[in-house]
């Protein structure tokens, strides 16, 4: 693309910003079809419910935090939904409450072994990866999270392999309406890089294969950054968002030093700048598990959190 829209344009949400997003350089399907929000921002905003999972709240306060505190959309995790289920709780009076809420589902997050080389576990995976999508449908939510889950400490897996179980999983999801999305983990030993996942996306050769990327994850993974600009923004639509601090060492880092966008050394302006250039126009989702953040009002952190992409979008992304 040929340029980024100016600051001034993304807060007002002009028809010259729009214009800006969608018109400029070689336009993308993918792009055309996710457009920009109804407020003019280049990315929609999610709360994953991770980042106030210390508070123990329920799913409908959940939903409750994510609203009040200004997200558009909600990212839960599967263990909840299951919980809000087997207390007696309704998921279609769920689905009420946050379309009441005005939040839309952007995903979900579980962990089935989808992937290990133990046929009858796979199996096993397979059968709760259709439970799980089934939940989200239920909740009204197109897409759930595929991560390296069981395979995640086995290195040398073959990647072919894997390759043919995401397009089962992919198969699975179009049976069910919940797109699975390739997510990386930092510190796995298998797919814990960018370039494997989007290895395996490729070679699933599917047109609902997507990619699940995270400023945490690509940094622990050793991933960098620059290998943005070589995907198709356009095709993914959820992008977990945090920051990591300078010390201790990227090879020590682990899931509870991740702070809010902004208040660590993540080159932020350069991730945000290339998300937008290669066509993205997804959710950016808040994804946090930092222990302090966990003993505080839960939102007094999820408005923190928006507040903070907010600023970092605006400041990536106006006119140099």
């Amino acid at each position: 693309m040929r340029g980024l829209v100016s600051r001034r344009e993304v807060l007002l949400g002009t028809s010259t910003a729009v214009a800006a997003g969608l018109t400029n350089g070689a336009a993308m399907p993918a792009v055309a079809e996710q457009g920009v929000t109804e407020s003019g921002e280049p990315f929609r905003y999610c709360l994953n419910t991770g980042t106030i999972m210390g508070q123990n709240l329920s799913a409908v306060e959940e939903v409750r935090v994510a609203a009040e505190a200004g997200y558009s959309g909600i990212e839960p995790w599967i263990r909840k939904l299951r919980e809000h289920r087997e207390s007696g709780g309704s998921l279609s009076e769920l689905a009420q409450r946050i379309r009441d809420a005005g939040l839309t589902v952007e995903g979900a997050i579980g962990f089935p072994a989808w992937a290990v080389d133990e046929d009858q576990r796979r199996a096993k995976a397979l059968d709760e990866f259709q439970r799980d999508m089934e939940l989200v449908a239920q909740l009204g939510g197109q897409r759930i999270a595929a991560p390296p889950a069981g395979i995640n400490r086995t290195p040398g897996m073959d990647l072919r392999r894997i390759a043919d179980r995401y397009r089962d999983v992919l198969a699975l999801g179009r049976r069910t309406g919940v797109r699975p999305q390739l997510e990386i983990w930092g510190s796995a030993l298998t797919l814990g890089r960018v370039g494997e996942a989007a290895w395996v996306a490729v070679e699933a050769d599917d047109p609902d294969a997507e990619l699940l990327l995270d400023v945490y994850h690509m940094y622990r993974g050793g991933s960098g950054f620059h290998g943005l600009r070589q995907l198709n923004g356009g095709s993914m639509r959820v992008f977990h968002m945090n920051d990591y601090p300078a010390d201790p060492p990227r090879e020590e880092l682990n899931d509870s030093h991740r702070i809010f966008p902004g208040d660590g050394v993540a080159p932020m302006d350069q991730i945000l700048r290339a998300l937008y250039e290669t066509g993205f126009r997804g959710a950016l989702s808040l994804e946090l598990f930092h222990r302090e953040y966990w003993q505080q009002d839960a939102i007094r952190v999820a408005r923190a959190g928006l507040a903070k992409m907010q600023s970092a979008v605006r400041r990536a992304l106006q006119n140099g």
